[in-house]
């Protein structure tokens, strides 16, 4: 199986304001890059955004290994959003999770 290394990254200047991300995709010596960006965002979803990107990029029956510097979404992926799907997409305080279009794709 192919194994292929995903660097994500995301950013917004305001929080909400405009904001972008970018990934560089690495596969033996191939190398990928892709971004884009939207008017009205949150860092948060600059960073879901990129990973969701860089998964949506690979080719299937390739082995991802995703590289982020967000706790949010390291944390998402590998912890909270299995309890999310069990709560009907509520977080521990009973409130709405945020971003669940987002992380619905992911």
């Amino acid at each position: 199986m192919k194994i292929i290394k995903i660097f994500t990254d995301g950013a917004c200047s305001g929080n909400p304001g405009i904001g972008g991300w970018g990934v560089v995709m690495l596969e033996n010596d191939s190398i990928k890059t892709i971004n884009g960006y939207e008017d009205e965002t949150t860092n948060n979803r600059m960073e879901l955004k990129a990973a969701i990107e860089g998964i949506k990029n690979s080719l299937k029956d390739t082995e991802i290994i995703l590289f982020t510097d967000s706790k949010y979404v390291k944390n998402g992926i590998t912890e909270w959003i299995h309890n999310w799907k069990k709560s009907n997409w509520t977080t521990s305080k009973k409130e709405p999770v945020k971003n669940r279009d987002l992380w619905e794709e992911l």
